[in-house]
């Protein structure tokens, strides 16, 4: 990789940083994502935060109730329902900014986009078609033979876990007995 060229090197003291404030304006599509996702993090604690308050308050049903502390926590909800519309529109903007930056791209088939190395350098012949459908086709087979496998743990564990279940009651109603 080549570095920078330092402004004093023959080059106008103004030339270099003009590229990079505009390279600071440019924003990759990764560093984009990035982005994206910390500002579903933060959408996602908000909510969580929301549901929270949500749960701790009290409705005001007649019930005597300190109107200084329903003010507070309405207070806090409003707030945080704000922050979350600004969050919900700064997503929007990223989702735009990177649908605008992949919009000249050419969609690749996923097939492309995993390497494989080729036999003596030849394209696609019968004999490697032939060898990936078969080797396809095992592969398939073993994947239904593992899920059978499974079918049948699955059924185990539900059988054990109906009988701790039953366990469970009879000795709940024992100990209620007692007592």
């Amino acid at each position: 990789m080549s570095t920078p060229p330092l402004a004093g090197a023959g080059m106008p003291p103004g030339a270099f940083s003009g590229t990079q404030a505009q390279a600071a304006r440019e924003v990759n599509t990764a560093s984009l994502c990035r982005i994206g996702q910390e500002t579903v993090q933060d959408i996602v604690f908000r909510t969580m935060e929301i549901f929270q308050l949500l749960r701790n308050m009290q409705l005001p049903n007649g019930v005597t109730y300190h109107t200084g502390t329903y003010q507070d926590r309405l207070g806090k909800l409003q707030e945080h329902l704000r922050q979350l519309s600004i969050l919900f529109r700064k997503l929007r903007l990223v989702y735009d900014k990177c649908n605008e930056n992949c919009a000249g791209l050419d969609p690749v088939p996923i097939e492309q986009l995993i390497p494989y190395v080729e036999e003596d350098g030849s394209k696609h012949d019968d004999r490697g078609a032939a060898s990936q459908l078969r080797f396809a086709s095992e592969e398939r087979r073993e994947i239904m033979e593992v899920n059978k496998k499974l079918k049948q743990k699955n059924q185990q564990l539900k059988q054990i876990m109906d009988q701790l279940r039953n366990l469970i009651w009879d000795i709940n109603a024992m100990l209620a007995m007692w007592n």
